[in-house]
This record gives C-alpha cells, sequence and structure tokens, in this order.
C-alpha cells in the first residue's frame, strides 16, 4: 500500500502555529515547509513546537532573501490591527498592507490552496478590496480566486465564541471546496469542558528556570502548555473586588466603595470588564492581555483571579506538549494572537478533501 503523500505547508505570519497545530489535528499530512515569523520568542515557539525551518525575521526581508518553496497549501493571517474594531481602523497603517506580502509569497509558492484569515472588519477594508482585485486578469494573483466566510470558532468546536474572516483560495482549475460544515451550532464546548481536570487552585507566579537559545538570543523555555498555570500577584483591593462578583457577574457588581472613580463615572458600557467567564458558555474572544481582568470577561468562573496562561492555551485548544518559549508577557501575546486549534482543523478537513479531488 502506497504511503499518503505530505501536504506542503508554507506559513506565513506564523505566530505560536495556531493554524499549523489545527490542520495538523485535521489530517496529520499537512507538514509545514517553513514558516515565517517577525516577533523572535514568537518564532522560537513555532520551532520548538514543530521543529521546522522558521525565518525568523519581516516577511518582505524573506521574500527578498530567500528563495520561496513550492508547496501545496499557503497559509497565514497578516497582521489586522490597523483596522481591527479594538484599533483605530488607520487606512494608512503599514500593517494593512502585509496581505500584499502574502500574495507575492503565493505566487511564488505556487500552491493550489491558500488559506488567509483576519478580523471580520477586514472585509469591509479597502485592503480586502485591493486584495481581490489581485485576483483579476494580469493582476499579481490571477490564477487564482477564492471564497471568503466569517466563521465563528464556537461553531466548531472551540470553547471560545471568536469570529473570523476565512480566505480559502485555490488555482482557477480546482473547484471550490466550500466552506467548513458547523459542527457544534446546537451544543458549544463550554469553559467547564476545556476546562475539565485543571486545579482551580494556583499558587506558582513564575515560569521554571528554563532558558533556550534561538536566533542569536536567549529565551525562557521552552515549557508545555501545562506549566503555564500560572497566577498573578494581586493587591488586596483587587482581590475584594474580586471576591464581590457573583458567577457571570462584571464590575457592576462591585460596591461603590470599591469601585474606582473612572468606573463611578461611567456606569454604562462593556459589562466585560472584570467580568467572570461562565462554566456553562463558550468563553470570549482571548485576547492578548487576558491575565489582566479589567481587559474584559477574564475572571476564573469560581476562583478569585484571572484565568492563567494555561487555561487560556486550554481555551484557545492548544494541546498539552505544545511548546511555549518567551517571558509570560510575550507567551500571552502567543496565545491571544493564535488562531483556534478546532477551527483550524474544521478548515484543515475542508482542504485537505479538495486536495484529494484535485
Amino acid at each position: 500500500m502506497p504511503v499518503p503523500l505530505p501536504i506542503r505547508t508554507l506559513d506565513l505570519f506564523a505566530g505560536a502555529g495556531g493554524l499549523s497545530a489545527g490542520l495538523h489535528a485535521a489530517d496529520r499530512r499537512f507538514e509545514v515547509t517553513q514558516a515565517v515569523e517577525m516577533d523572535l520568542a514568537a518564532a522560537a515557539t513555532y520551532n520548538a513546537s514543530f521543529r521546522r525551518p522558521v525565518y525568523a525575521g519581516r516577511i518582505e526581508d524573506w521574500l527578498q532573501e530567500e528563495d520561496v518553496p513550492e508547496v501545496d497549501v499557503v497559509v497565514g493571517g497578516p497582521p489586522c490591527q490597523g483596522f481591527s474594531a479594538l484599533g483605530r481602523q488607520d487606512a494608512a497603517d503599514v500593517r494593512n498592507k502585509m496581505w500584499w506580502h502574502y500574495a507575492e509569497a503565493v505566487r511564488r509558492a505556487k500552491p493550489k490552496f491558500f488559506i488567509l484569515e483576519n478580523v471580520p472588519q477586514f472585509l469591509k477594508s479597502p485592503e480586502f478590496e485591493l486584495f481581490r482585485k489581485s485576483h483579476e486578469p494580469g493582476a499579481q494573483l490571477s490564477e487564482y480566486t477564492f471564497s471568503q466566510y466569517v466563521l465563528n470558532s464556537a461553531h466548531y468546536g472551540a470553547a471560545q465564541a471568536r469570529k473570523r474572516t476565512i480566505v480559502i483560495g485555490r488555482h482557477r482549475d480546482i473547484e471550490s471546496p466550500g466552506m467548513p460544515e458547523p459542527t457544534h451550532l446546537d451544543k458549544a464546548v463550554t469553559v467547564a469542558e476545556a476546562l475539565a481536570g485543571v486545579s482551580v487552585n494556583v499558587t506558582e507566579t513564575e515560569l521554571p528556570e528554563t532558558y533556550t537559545e534561538f536566533g542569536g538570543q536567549i529565551f525562557r523555555g521552552a515549557f508545555k502548555t501545562p506549566e503555564l498555570h500560572l497566577t498573578r500577584t494581586f493587591t488586596d483591593l483587587s482581590l475584594l473586588r474580586f471576591a464581590s462578583i457573583p458567577a457571570g457577574g462584571n464590575r457592576f457588581d462591585i460596591p461603590d466603595e470599591l469601585q474606582a472613580n473612572c468606573w463611578r463615572k461611567h456606569r454604562s458600557g462593556s459589562g466585560d470588564v472584570m467580568g467572570r467567564l461562565r462554566w456553562d458558555k463558550p468563553s470570549v474572544t482571548i485576547r492578548t492581555e487576558f491575565f489582566k481582568p479589567e481587559k474584559g470577561r477574564y475572571l476564573h468562573p469560581t476562583a478569585n483571579r484571572s484565568i492563567t496562561h494555561y487555561e487560556a492555551a486550554r481555551i484557545q485548544g492548544f494541546p498539552e506538549d505544545h511548546q511555549w518559549v518567551g517571558s509570560k508577557t510575550a507567551i500571552a501575546r502567543q496565545i491571544g494572537n493564535a488562531v483556534p486549534i478546532p477551527l483550524g482543523a474544521a478548515i484543515g478537513r475542508v482542504v485537505a478533501a479538495g486536495l484529494a479531488r484535485s
């Protein structure tokens, strides 16, 4: 019986490797040929987890300095802060132009499929219109066409309500693989399911004294996911505030004498600030500062603390043996920027099926 051929992938703006981990979970034939990541700690995390070549630098420099390998699938999520709903939506933000370098890599890699992920706002941005025009006759990606979807990760088995734009591109002589079929529309995975078996009581605050060299620098790590079960040292005032917030509550439940002045002046606004996650529902979107309760609904459902890096990684769907490199802040950024593993797996199943038919 012939050995199945690997599905060669090129991972751009690779981060901690959430999208690649999802593809691999869907079909173990997905095999990274090379990754490109500018953040050196994230590149080290990727290298430690996948043991594949990583160009640790800017994609535009990589395009100038190295030959782009020919692969079956190109994946990646160009930076989106310029038109993120949380940002200033600055049309001139240089990060908005990263799609062009992604498209150029696709042109040179000559894949059968490509996957691009971004925030939902991408579809309404001027950059998306330019991206669409890049597929017209005579343009940069004229040999390709694509379909775009806004997908909720919770509909695909992630314990997190996180919406992302997913663009699935294909060579024009290949039929569309279609949209990933939702698997959890009626029964979302809950926080309780994601954190099953994880200790509620956490006392450790610091990463283990382990170090690794990557790219000529020394970093903390590498750490397996369970080693990230670390809390913070909170002030007495913060602990009193946490203790006053009931299950599913938020800052509006804090007694007036414990309120910050800014909260007293603003009795409207987000109900997620200082909010507790709910055991019986998916999490809110895990962002890069999930360890700060004032940034959103990131309090543990019952404990008087924010969720730990381990808990955030579990909610994102990362496996226990994923390797992490960097400071606590750097690793939090890697976790928050990642594509939830179950969503990546759903996309991987569709693309693998499309490749089998091509």
